[in-house]
């Protein structure tokens, strides 16, 4: 059973101060529980929330399902973002995206076996003059290669 730590009840309820309306909260309240279960949102993060926010889990799952931000199942410790819309597909993105899988002996969407990295094709990750480029965790690369992307991931602690 999911539980906010006593900082992230704080931050939610910071949140809720901030708006006219609850609703408008969802969305950092979301990214402050996401953080607090390992990177994903469960079926207890979004009860959770709603308990805490008093607001229905219907509204929370409207923006929840809707953002792709939002991770719907566990992810490794790093998450590897890999754009593959137009612009970065028409230079290798999605070519980058299965070799970092093929490399790292991981599908796309999962973890692997060491729980480190999870490969994800998304969409635009708004660096189209700069492509292919993938974002992990926090942190934007641009201008990869298949080994420059492996170089960066052999380099993550």
């Amino acid at each position: 059973m999911f539980q906010l730590s006593s900082e992230g009840l704080q931050a939610v309820k910071k949140e809720l101060s901030r708006y006219e309306t609850k609703d408008s909260a969802i969305i950092p309240s979301l990214f402050i529980a996401q953080k607090e279960n390992n990177g994903w949102v469960s079926k207890d993060v979004v009860d959770h929330l709603s308990k805490v926010m008093e607001i229905p889990e219907s509204k929370i799952n409207e923006v929840f399902k809707f953002y792709t931000m939002f991770n719907q199942k566990p992810v490794g410790k790093y998450h590897v973002q890999v754009c593959a819309t137009i612009s970065c597909a028409l230079v290798g993105a999605r070519e980058l995206s299965s070799h970092l899988c093929h490399e790292l002996k991981v599908k796309h969407n999962e973890v692997t076996e060491d729980g480190r990295f999870t490969i994800s094709r998304v969409e635009c990750l708004g660096s189209c003059g700069t492509a292919p480029m993938m974002q992990v965790n926090d942190r934007y690369y641009e201008n990869l290669t298949n080994e420059s992307a492996m170089n960066i991931l052999r380099g993550l602690k």
